[in-house]
């Protein structure tokens, strides 16, 4: 570990805290507000799209209308995209005549991208064309994130409102908040950001793939299409899903420390951004601070944690002549180092966006920890865009439930008593994750279809199936890439596995704010636990850690930490 490496990290820390204000104020404006920003620039575009859609953005849903319309939407999107898959052979903007992809693969590729998740069985530059590429994956990059912050904001909506006019209980409509999330903050962003790409050197082209000759004297068949427009979605909506197999460590997606950077600011921007947002609409920004307290917490542990462990050597590389003192250089560019590479790794696993700009799999057995646990905490530490947020008021209500408990008071939260019925949606949010990822990674592990796919035995197999289906049910995209998922078994589990992580995690966390939208405020007493301070962020994280570590440790101790403990010369007994 250097000072310099520290110091990017510190950089890092401080720009996301100097967006979190400015950008949570635009996105309250442009959600919340009756005055939108740019109205003369957006408003005609929106209200043009509204007529066209049929949408009266007068009209709201209550949680059940949401949540069809958003299930409803979503699964569209995963018809369309299969067909592009498998016809994408027959269509135009394909200049390198790939075939179609194959049923098994379409499936898994067309729900990973429906679901925000970005999983990639495959190398993009040999599977899929640029048509595919523009029309069915990057379409879903802006659709998926505006998804996951309408959700976030109708969960927001139910804690922080009133019941309406005549006990109305709305959220909000699902269709507004779809089109005025890309109108207003995806596609404006991401334009400025595409271009920022091309100027460091990220291709933008339908040019066809060029022939060029190296130093050797060789032919080499260089890949190119349109990667900026993509790249800047990709991060900026927390989708990870990369045009090259490469991802972020390919020169033409990530060519300088420069784009690193700004890349990874991308990541954290929205989510840090809509903390911001929720303490406006809450009506105090302490409530909004503490969650981002207790997320910036979680992260700075987890960089801290991840940088050590790549800074010391690899034990696996022990009694070799390797000189490592460097650090653990193993998959890992040169031009970005250990200091950004830790960085990259814990900022993508902690906001579900799962890029990645060094292979997770070559990392030290607890470097490799850390972004495993940044997931199955709940990618609640900023999280993917709105996904963190609806994650963490979940945390929220079982902490003030646990609160209450301790106070012997009905717990409450922004006034409003949280009952069974909301801790039983909780409690079913929070079982979910955990029974999909455990049940598969069992299943995967003693099926001969699951361990073909294996590049290595032992603990480290374990947790190459572990971090699979975690990252699937986590919405995240990144993998320990020694794992072969490209078959018909892996592409069909993982598949249902992000189906499960995505809807039946989202629609319980729509019903807590179905039902907390109809609860009248009591003003706080002596009684009350404040949620706005220190010690509820505190609180918070316990909550946080406790649930994943009661429900993974045994799983983990049996993958990386075993693998830890072997690698430093300890024996099975």
């Amino acid at each position: 570990m250097t000072a310099n490496g520290w110091l990017q990290i510190a950089l890092f820390a401080l720009v996301i805290l100097a967006l979190t204000k400015p950008l949570g104020l635009y996105l309250f404006r442009v959600f919340e507000a009756e005055e939108k920003p740019a109205p003369r620039l957006f408003g005609p575009l929106e209200r043009g799209l509204f007529r066209l859609c049929g949408v009266d953005p007068r009209r709201e849903q209550g949680w059940v209308g949401y949540a069809a319309s958003m299930v409803l939407f979503s699964l569209l999107g995963v018809l369309v995209t299969y067909v592009i898959l498998r016809a994408q052979h027959l269509l135009p903007l394909n200049p390198q005549h790939l075939p179609a992809v194959p049923a098994d693969l379409a499936f898994n590729t067309a729900v990973s991208f429906a679901t925000n998740t970005d999983w990639q069985s495959y190398a993009g530059e040999t599977t899929v064309s640029y048509l595919t590429q523009m029309a069915g994956l990057a379409w879903h990059n802006f659709t998926s994130a505006a998804v996951g912050i309408g959700v976030a904001l109708a969960v927001a909506r139910g804690l922080t409102r009133q019941p309406g006019p005549e006990g109305a209980k709305t959220l909000g409509n699902f269709w507004v908040d779809l089109v005025r999330a890309i109108l207003y903050v995806l596609l404006p962003i991401s334009a400025a950001v595409a271009l920022f790409l091309v100027a460091t050197g990220v291709p933008q082209t339908l040019a066809a793939y060029r022939e060029v000759t190296t130093l050797e004297g060789g032919k080499q068949l260089v890949a190119l299409g349109p990667v900026a427009s993509q790249e800047a979605i990709k991060m900026l909506g927390t989708n990870g899903g990369g045009f090259f197999n490469a991802n972020g460590a390919h020169p033409f997606e990530n060519p300088t420390p420069l784009s690193n950077f700004v890349e990874m600011v991308l990541i954290f921007a929205i989510s840090a951004g809509l903390t911001w947002t929720y303490g406006r609409m809450a009506r105090s920004q302490r409530q909004g601070w503490a969650l981002f307290g207790a997320m910036a917490f979680l992260f700075a542990v987890g960089v801290a944690v991840l940088y050590r462990a790549e800074s010391g050597p690899n034990p696996a590389l022990r009694g070799l002549a390797v000189t490592q003192t460097a650090g653990n250089l193993e998959g890992k560019e040169t031009r970005f180092g250990i200091a950004d590479t830790a960085l990259f790794a814990t900022a993508t696993t902690d906001a579900s966006c799962g890029a990645v700009n060094a292979m997770h799999d070559s990392f030290t057995p607890l470097g490799g920890l850390v972004p495993l646990v940044n997931i199955q905490l709940g990618e609640v530490i900023f999280g993917g865009v709105g996904a963190g947020l609806y994650g963490m008021l979940v945390m929220v209500l079982l902490t003030v439930f646990i609160a209450g408990l301790m106070v012997g008071r009905t717990p409450e939260y922004l006034g409003k008593k949280v009952e069974a019925r909301e801790m039983k949606l909780a409690m079913l949010y929070v079982l979910v994750f955990p029974l999909v990822v455990l049940t598969l990674t069992g299943w995967s592990v003693v099926t001969p279809l699951g361990t073909g796919s294996f590049a290595n035995a032992g603990p480290h197999g374990l947790s190459e199936a572990l971090y699979a289906f975690t990252s699937g049910a986590g919405n995240n995209g990144s993998a320990f890439a020694g794992l072969n998922a490209n078959t018909r078994f892996w592409n069909v589990a993982l598949g249902a596995d992000m189906l499960v992580g995505r809807f039946l995690m989202m629609i319980p966390a729509l019903a807590i704010a179905g039902s907390m939208v109809g609860k009248k405020a009591v003003p706080a007493s002596l009684g009350t636990f404040p949620t706005d301070g220190w010690l509820f962020s505190a609180l918070l994280v316990s909550v946080i850690v406790v649930v994943g570590a009661l429900t993974f440790f045994p799983a983990l101790s049996l993958g990386p930490v075993l693998e830890h403990f072997l690698a430093a010369g300890g024996k099975v007994l």
